[in-house]
């Protein structure tokens, strides 16, 4: 599926226009373990197998937490907003790193650890972050929706599901903020995981390594 398929609305397709730039797939590619590895370990034992598919599964969610809790405390921290924007960046911002949190607490030491971001001005105009913000929320909405049936221990399954519906409020309350239909449909399609990560990488807001060109603020 193309990346214009599943931006339904444009949003996340007019946030990338103006941001450019390099970034390493590599960091999403260890961030979530292939599910054709783990079925393929046969010697494995069941319970084993199904307990690193769930940590798999977290550890996708806590990589988009990560973009998000950077991109949200980069906004409030340099003050580009103002208003309802800022408003909604300052309290979804403390939303996402306690998401963040919850997250890490739950995976332990299996927990991936935090990259290098670099927004490339998403975060320093109110329209780009709007834009890019709508994307974000829809993103993690979707992602969500299409990770939690696949969960099978309850202790992973409970907050996975407690952030889902967060984050499916804070979609609706930025694409308010945007002049778009907060629920325009009556039901929501789920994203996969690969769809997913190539869009974030697509964002070229993860960076691996420390680029020549430096940024004006970086999270």
């Amino acid at each position: 599926m193309k990346l214009e398929e599943m931006d339904r609305d444009g949003a996340l397709g007019e946030a990338l226009e103006t941001l450019h730039g390099s970034t390493r797939g590599a960091f999403l590619r260890r961030a979530v373990v292939g599910s054709g590895a783990l079925l393929a370990a046969t010697a494995v034992p069941a319970s084993a197998a199904v307990g690193r598919r769930d940590t798999a599964i977290l550890n996708y969610a806590l990589t988009l937490e990560y973009v998000q809790d950077a991109f949200y405390s980069e906004v409030d921290r340099i003050g580009s907003l103002t208003g309802a924007l800022a408003e909604q960046a300052r309290v979804v911002g403390g939303h996402e790193r306690a998401h963040v949190k919850a997250l890490r607490e739950v995976l332990g030491s299996r927990a991936v650890k935090r990259p290098r971001f670099d927004f490339r001005g998403a975060t320093e105009d109110a329209e780009r972050f709007r834009k890019t913000a709508v994307a974000f929320e829809d993103l993690a909405v979707a992602a969500y929706k299409g990770q939690a049936p696949l969960i099978q221990d309850r202790a992973y399954l409970v907050p996975a599901l407690a952030i889902h519906s967060v984050e499916a409020r804070h979609a609706a309350w930025i694409r308010r903020l945007a002049g778009i239909v907060p629920a325009a449909e009556a039901f929501d399609e789920p994203r996969s995981k690969a769809s997913t990560l190539g869009i974030v990488e697509d964002t070229h807001f993860i960076v691996q390594t420390r680029s020549r060109r430096k940024p004006k603020f970086t999270g």
